[in-house]
């Protein structure tokens, strides 16, 4: 990831790095500096690399015995050494720095993680490549991507599909769920001052949010994917408070499959949002208690999934934990700064929460006796 970006004599000095204690350090496209990966990962590190300059010298002083009146001119080579100094802290994240030239402070300063999130890392140059039916394609679905007209055809689309499966006015309730669970994805973009591209709806697999940005963090990451979960959290609780009003029980049946939707949405499964949620807390956590912290976790979510009953949903919680453990060991290879301890709790918290108070909506209706909204409860039985 990029850990520093700054200016030197003129070009940009980039210093990029990694939880496996690996640093290379960059002067505009020329990396001038390497420390290789090793336990030691934090602290004090020193890059130095030389610089060759060319100067014109002063004039030399006119001999008398010359006819030649035009001084001596030459050019010297002069050698710069330039040393950049790092203080390095990863959770919570914290660099201090200092660029020395030939021993003298040229600048110092620090970076957080909030300059981390707000960052636009260096994209190496991509080489151009050959006319190719597969670099078209690309080209023409970054096109289309970018057409609001296929915004509206696919959401007519989308419509259609519902409509089919069940009603004109279901399938309009369910466009309203997806789109208000995008946009808790777009909302939180846009607090991390990314660029949006808005919310696409395709049939059949439900919505989509799309940025042109990357992420830099994992608690972006995590507050990306988990605040479409939480716009839908709401979504049913307000379509609760709108039941216990006028007892309508469209706004009951609203509830409670939104809630289904939502909950699905958390399990820890990618590309699902609960799937990055969890590898963000789980990839954040670099010693082996932590490891084991997660699989208990991930155990503990299984055994009360099946003594609720909720065999689907312990299943399904099962596979996706063991496939982030799997993938555990890779975690130090990511280009996402990892949350803190304090990070890592308040995720947690917030995953949980979110879950159980959709989980008790469903709960809640299907207790009502109506065979439709006990529907949800049933499928999480299954």
């Amino acid at each position: 990831m990029e850990l520093l970006k700054i200016d030197c004599l003129g070009k940009p000095l980039r210093l990029e790095g990694s939880l496996a204690g690996w640093q290379q350090l960059y002067w505009g496209d020329d990396l001038v500096s390497v420390i290789q990966a090793s336990p030691d990962n934090e602290g004090l590190k020193s890059h130095t690399f030389e610089l060759a300059t060319q100067v014109a010298p002063h004039a030399a002083p006119r001999a008398e015995n010359l006819e030649d009146d035009k001084p001596t001119e030459g050019i010297v080579t002069t050698t710069i050494k330039i040393t950049l100094e790092t203080d390095l802290q990863w959770q919570p994240f914290v660099i201090d720095y200092r660029l020395l030239k030939n021993d003298d402070v040229i600048t110092s300063g620090q970076r957080t993680t909030k300059d981390i999130e707000r960052q636009t890392p260096t994209v190496p140059v991509a080489e151009k490549r050959q006319f190719s039916v597969v670099g078209l394609a690309s080209l023409g679905f970054k096109l289309l991507k970018s057409a609001k007209v296929i915004k509206a055809l696919l959401a007519g689309a989308s419509v259609a599909a519902y409509s089919w499966l069940f009603s004109f006015q279901f399938a309009l309730a369910l466009i309203a769920c997806l789109v208000f669970h995008e946009y808790g994805h777009i909302r939180a973009m846009k607090y991390f001052g990314m660029k949006t591209k808005g919310i696409y709806l395709i049939p059949f697999m439900g919505g989509l949010a799309l940025s042109d940005e990357k992420i830099n963090t994992r608690w972006q990451d995590v507050v990306i994917s988990i605040m479409g979960p939480t716009f839908g959290l709401l979504m049913s609780l307000a379509s609760l408070l709108a039941y216990w009003i006028t007892g309508n029980i469209f706004f009951a049946g609203l509830a409670t499959f939104n809630a289904l939707l939502n909950l699905f949405n958390l399990l820890p499964i990618l590309p699902l949002d609960g799937g990055h949620i969890l590898k963000s807390i789980s990839f954040s956590m670099n010693s082996i208690m932590g490891l084991v912290a997660c699989i208990l976790g991930a155990a503990a979510g299984v055994y009360i999934s099946y003594s609720l009953g909720l065999a689907l949903l312990g299943f399904l919680l099962l596979i996706g934990s063991a496939e982030i453990v799997f993938e555990w060991k890779t975690r130090h290879q990511s280009h996402l700064l990892p949350l803190d301890r304090y990070g890592q709790i308040f995720s947690a918290v917030w995953y949980l929460l979110t879950v159980g108070a959709l989980i008790g909506i469903i709960w809640y209706f299907a207790a009502s006796g109506d065979q439709m909204l006990a529907l949800p409860l049933e499928i999480l039985k299954s």
